[in-house]
Formats: structure tokens, C-alpha cells, sequence
């Protein structure tokens, strides 16, 4: 329980319940997928109705999803085209990098989620959410 003596004078205070919801669904859904829709899904909807801070959060948590999941894409059509490659050798470059790919846009978004989930935890907005740092 928030007693009104314990916050700042002038700082704008959001539940923060819905974006942690998100950002585990975010990383859950990351090692099996389904719940990384339902999380993007909230995101979509409850932005329109969110504080600033908050928003910044359901922006950030959108532009996640987006990005790793074009650069999983990217990774994926490189295995793709390697595997069947592979016969001749020159395609096994070519499929291990795209799995370096995969493995580092997984990393990516799992690196922003808690980066995200800290500074929520924190009571900060992301300062950047369409940046693509952490």
C-alpha cells in the first residue's frame, strides 16, 4: 500500500500492473511463442488508454516484437536457403549465420524485456521507446 506522503509532489504516478503483465508474457514467449501474441495484443489495446509513462512502456514492448521478429525472419531465411546449400558446402556458412542471427535477435528482445520490466519496476518511461537500444 502507496501512502499520498510517500510520493513525490508533481510526479504522475500509473498502476503498473498491465505493463509487467506484457513484459512477462514478453518473456515467456519467448521460449515457446504463444504468449508473445497475447502480450502484443495488450499492448496494441491498452496503449490508446495509457498514461504517458506507461505508454512509452506499451510502445517500446510493440516496437520489440516488430524488430526481433523481422530479424528472426531474416535468420530464418538464411537457414533456409543454407540448408539446401549445404550439399555443396557453401550453404553451411550461410545457415550457421543465420542461426547466429535468430539466437541474437532472441537475445535482443530478451535483453530489452528486462531492461524494460526494470525500468518499469523503477517507476521510469522509457525515455526512447522507438530507439533501438536498451
Amino acid at each position: 500500500m502507496t501512502y499520498q506522503y510517500d510520493r513525490d509532489p508533481g510526479v504522475i504516478y500509473e498502476d503498473r500492473a498491465m505493463p509487467a503483465v506484457v513484459y512477462a508474457l514478453y518473456i515467456l514467449g519467448l521460449f515457446h511463442g504463444l504468449t508473445l501474441i497475447i502480450g502484443l495484443i495488450m499492448a496494441y489495446v491498452l496503449r490508446s488508454s495509457a498514461g504517458p509513462a506507461n505508454a512509452s512502456h506499451y510502445t517500446y514492448q510493440i516496437r520489440t516484437f516488430w524488430t526481433a521478429l523481422v530479424g528472426f525472419l531474416i535468420g530464418c531465411a538464411l537457414v533456409g536457403v543454407g540448408i539446401p546449400l549445404s550439399f555443396i558446402l557453401i550453404g553451411i556458412p550461410i545457415a550457421w549465420a543465420g542461426g547466429v542471427i535468430c539466437f541474437l535477435a532472441w537475445l535482443w528482445a530478451m535483453i530489452r524485456c528486462i531492461v524494460g520490466a526494470v525500468r518499469l519496476a523503477e517507476g521510469r518511461p522509457i525515455a526512447q521507446p522507438y530507439g533501438w537500444a536498451v
